[in-house]
C-alpha cells in the first residue's frame, strides 16, 4: 500500500495486538468549536472509547501524510491551527500533496480509516441533502462515499439543518443500510426523533457487526449507517429547534452562504439561537456515539 499513513504509538500497537479500533474525524476539532474546548472534547471522546475497551484513532492530515491516531502534541498543534482546510474526497489528495494542514470530514475519515484497516468510525452527524437542493444540488459527499466505502459509521443521524426526508431517499437508492439504534424512528441529530421511520432497527451491537461481515461475504460495497439517538437527558426537541434552523436558514439565504460555509454557517447561528444549548447537545451525542462504536468493533473484533 503506498498511501502516506503515519499511525500513532496507541494506534500501531493496538492494531500489532488485534485489538478494537474506533476512528473519529477531526474537523470537530477544527470547525466545531474554540480552542481549547475542541481539545479538551477531543480528549474526552478519545477516553470515553478507551473506557469502552476499544482503542481511538483521530484522523487528520498534517505534514503531507494521514495520521492514523494523533500523538498527544500532534493534538495540540491541530487545536491551535488556523486556516485548517475542511477535507472530502475531493480535494484530500490535493491536500496532501501540497502540504496543506487539513481536518476529515465524514467522508474523508471513511477513506482514510479503510485505508488504514478501521471498521468502524463514530462521529456527531452525517451530511446530506441540503434543504433546496432541488435548485442548489447541494448535497453531501458523505452520502456517496457510504454507498462505496465498507466502515460502519455510527452517528445521530444526519444534521438537523437538513432535508431528512431526501436525505434518506438518496442513502436508500444508494443501498446503504440505515439502522436505528434502540428504537424504531430516525433520530435528528439534536432530536432523538426525526418524525420518520427508520428503515432498519438494531439493539446491540452484535448484530450491527454480524450485519457489517454478511455484507463483505456477501460482496456488496459501501457501508451502514448506524443512527445512534442523543441521550434523553442531553435532547433539543424537534419544536424547539424547529423555529431556530429556519432563521439560521433564512439567513443563509439572504447573506449568499454557499457550497462548503453552509453547514458551518447554520451550526454557529443555530448555537447562537439556542445560547449554547445546541454544542452542548452535540458534546454529548458524540460521546454517547463514541461508546457505542466501541462496542461495535469489539464485536468485530
Amino acid at each position: 500500500m503506498n498511501a502516506p499513513l503515519i499511525f500513532s504509538a496507541e494506534v500501531l500497537a493496538a492494531q500489532n495486538a488485534g485489538q478494537p479500533v474506533v476512528a473519529l474525524e477531526s474537523t470537530i476539532i477544527t470547525h466545531g468549536m474554540p480552542y481549547p474546548q475542541n481539545m479538551e472534547t477531543a480528549r474526552m471522546v478519545e477516553a470515553d472509547i478507551r473506557a469502552a475497551g476499544a482503542v481511538p484513532a483521530t484522523i487528520a492530515i498534517m505534514d503531507q501524510h494521514i495520521h492514523i491516531g494523533l500523538e498527544p502534541d500532534a493534538l495540540e498543534r491541530l487545536a491551535q491551527a488556523k486556516n485548517v482546510a475542511k477535507l472530502s474526497r475531493a480535494d484530500i489528495a490535493f491536500a496532501i500533496a501540497t502540504g496543506q494542514t487539513g481536518a476529515t470530514t465524514v467522508a474523508a475519515t471513511m477513506i482514510c480509516a479503510h485505508l488504514a484497516g478501521i471498521q468502524v468510525f463514530a462521529t456527531g452527524g452525517i451530511g446530506g441533502v441540503h434543504r433546496g437542493a432541488e435548485t442548489s444540488f447541494d448535497i453531501s459527499a458523505d452520502l456517496a462515499e457510504l454507498a462505496q466505502t465498507p466502515v460502519t459509521v455510527v452517528a445521530a443521524g444526519a444534521k438537523a439543518i437538513l432535508d431528512i426526508p431526501k436525505t434518506m431517499e438518496v442513502l436508500e437508492t444508494s443501498g446503504v443500510p440505515v439502522i436505528a439504534f434502540g428504537q424504531d424512528t430516525l433520530p435528528a441529530f439534536w432530536s432523538r426523533d426525526s418524525g420518520l421511520k427508520a428503515p432498519l432497527r438494531a439493539d446491540n451491537a452484535a448484530d450491527i457487526a454480524a450485519s457489517h461481515k454478511m455484507r463483505a461475504r456477501l460482496g456488496l460495497p459501501g457501508g451502514q449507517l448506524v443512527a445512534n439517538p442523543i441521550p434523553l437527558e442531553s435532547e433539543i426537541t424537534r419544536d424547539i429547534l424547529a423555529p431556530h434552523i429556519a432563521q439560521a436558514l433564512h439567513e443563509a439565504e439572504t447573506q449568499g452562504v454557499s457550497a462548503k460555509d453552509v453547514t458551518p454557517f447554520l451550526l454557529s447561528r443555530i448555537f447562537e439561537l439556542t445560547n449554547g444549548d445546541s454544542l452542548t447537545a452535540n458534546i454529548a451525542l458524540v460521546r454517547n456515539n463514541a461508546r457505542l462504536a466501541a462496542a461495535i468493533a469489539i464485536e468485530l473484533n
